[in-house]
């Protein structure tokens, strides 16, 4: 059986493609290129599928969430908050898997931040 590699790409509707992409890069440090080619850190990537119900996307009209791994939580959220974000204040962690926070982008996209265990 064939088998995916790995996450090739996520794509974003924006009412103003520039001014999101430019939050993606000032924000989270995000460096993509002219096509959007961004070369990520290695690590895990989580596939989870959710109840249609669920609160935890935020708007029950997002449909996904991207998440990010980072190093710091902490240091990123406070990064986020000096820049004027939309950041959440609740933080959680699971033993063993990580800690987590969000941040929604100008668009509305809740957005999941990941520091692994």
């Amino acid at each position: 059986m064939e088998r995916v590699l790995g996450i090739g790409g996520y794509f974003l509707r924006a009412a103003d493609p520039t001014a999101l992409n430019a939050w993606y890069r000032d924000c989270l440090g995000l460096d993509a290129d002219e096509h959007g080619l961004w070369q990520q850190a290695p690590g895990p990537t989580v596939f989870a599928t959710f109840e249609s119900g669920t609160d935890y996307f935020g708007s029950r009209s997002q449909q996904a969430m991207l998440n990010f791994r980072v190093r710091d939580l902490d240091a990123m959220l406070a990064q986020l908050r000096a820049k004027g974000a939309d950041v959440s204040e609740d933080v959680q962690s699971m033993d063993g898997v990580g800690s987590f926070g969000w941040v929604t982008d100008p668009e509305g996209n809740r957005i999941e931040l990941w520091q692994p265990a």
